[in-house]
């Protein structure tokens, strides 16, 4: 398969599970997609048996508390949509339809992985049309407190580098960076879980949060470490889990990113509101076709090369 094209699924795949905050059964079906389709969602089974699609857009953004949730009550809206778009972005994935039955992704074991294998399990395939790309041509940022995100230009792909600092012990301060590819992804980032404090629970409880939360979904975190029995995947799954978190939000973006992203104790909100900042003016970016030659720098497993722009804003 030529990577400089855009791509989607072999054939349909169906997950089901329940939401970790609404603690509700759901299921769902990626289904393949054609080229410029892009992400999104058919959100079936609501009231008159009405379904609605929803793009997933950083304009389409509702919530971004513990989640990030598209759409909105009153019409429709998909909650916790972060890991599989993390999947999608991380494994390469351009046009997908996710047709899902209730209000919240399932989150399966709390990560990536249950989704990156049921779409390798079904494949991929090109859709023959080329891959577009939003290049950063203008550094922005976001800040809340000392927390903030950061988009800048890059050359070569897509880089992340993400820091978290917690008052817990058992999480601390870590940092990891890397550019992302499908082999990157898969290996560094797929597996790393949500994880959440002990003595927070009773308190997203009341708030209707965590419904769904057991050790089978999230790492729980105790004043004396981490609960679960099995222990983490990784050494630093927290900051982990974190940068998985900020691809899939990133992913929002529409088309996958040409630059460098940085944050330090960001979020779902963070990572949205600097989306937001980099399309507030139509200098700070441009978008790009993937046109893979010879004399151009080709980014390995995406296929990128910096082809003409398709939108080149007036500098």
């Amino acid at each position: 398969m030529r990577t400089s094209q855009q791509t989607t699924l072999r054939s349909a795949a169906g997950l089901s599970g329940i939401g970790v905050h609404s603690g509700n059964p759901v299921s769902i079906t990626l289904h393949p997609a054609e080229a410029n389709h892009g992400i999104a969602f058919l959100r079936t089974g609501l009231p008159g048996g009405r379904d609605r699609l929803i793009q997933a857009h950083h304009a389409q953004v509702s919530a971004t508390e513990l989640c990030t949730v598209i759409g909105s009550r009153e019409t429709g809206a998909v909650a916790t949509i972060e890991h599989l778009m993390s999947a999608l972005y991380g494994l390469g994935i351009d046009n997908c339809l996710v047709e899902i039955d209730g209000p919240e992704m399932p989150i399966l074991d709390g990560s990536a992985g249950p989704f990156v294998t049921a779409i390798e399990a079904v494949g991929t395939l090109s859709c023959g049309t080329p891959r577009r790309f939003i290049k950063v041509l203008k550094t922005v940022r976001t800040e809340k407190g000392r927390a903030y995100s950061e988009l800048r230009p890059f050359e070569r792909g897509f880089h992340l580098d993400v820091e978290i600092d917690f008052e817990s012990p058992v999480i601390g301060r870590s940092r990891k960076a890397l550019t992302l590819t499908p082999a990157a992804y898969r290996r560094e980032i797929a597996r790393a879980r949500t994880f959440g404090m002990m003595r927070d629970v009773e308190r997203y409880w009341k708030a209707g949060f965590a419904l769904g939360a057991s050790l089978e979904n999230t790492v729980a975190v105790g004043d004396g470490g981490v609960v679960n029995p099995e222990g983490l995947r990784y050494p630093d799954e927290f900051v982990r889990h974190k940068l998985l978190d900020a691809v899939g939000d990133l992913a929002l973006a529409g088309l996958p990113i040409l630059g460098a992203y940085q944050s330090f104790c960001g979020g779902h909100g963070l990572n949205v509101a600097v989306l937001t900042a980099l399309f507030a003016d139509r200098s700070n970016y441009a978008i790009v076709e993937g046109a893979a030659s010879r004399r151009e720098p080709v980014f390995a497993e995406f296929g990128v090369g910096l082809g003409a722009a398709v939108y080149a804003p007036e500098l």
